[in-house]
């Protein structure tokens, strides 16, 4: 119920799972609403395409430092990151979004 914590454990997810995908699409429909919603989706769902393109940058870092650590703290750093800008950037946004069409 509190926001703060939504943001943060949901990048322990996104770590772990992909499972946080599922709650991309219904987010997009509640803020640009269904006429697009498929399209969007879409759009959407390259990203996870698109983090595969990081995949030989990390089985470099992990095979330079022969240890998992900096790949793990990228990733940390990328989360909380992501974290940072939901909350500073997208939470405003969004609201203006909503505001503008309701």
């Amino acid at each position: 119920h509190d926001p703060l914590w939504f943001v943060l454990l949901s990048g322990f997810v996104f770590f772990a799972w992909g499972e946080i995908y599922s709650l991309f699409p219904s987010t997009c429909t509640d803020t640009f609403g269904t006429k697009f919603a498929a399209t969007n989706a879409g759009l959407l769902y390259t990203a996870k395409g698109t983090a595969a393109l990081l995949v030989p940058a990390a089985n470099y870092l992990q095979q330079s430092s022969a240890s998992w650590d900096g790949v793990f703290l990228v990733a940390a750093g990328a989360n909380i990151l992501a974290s940072i800008l939901a909350i500073a950037v997208l939470k405003p946004w969004r609201a203006r979004v909503i505001a503008r069409n309701a």
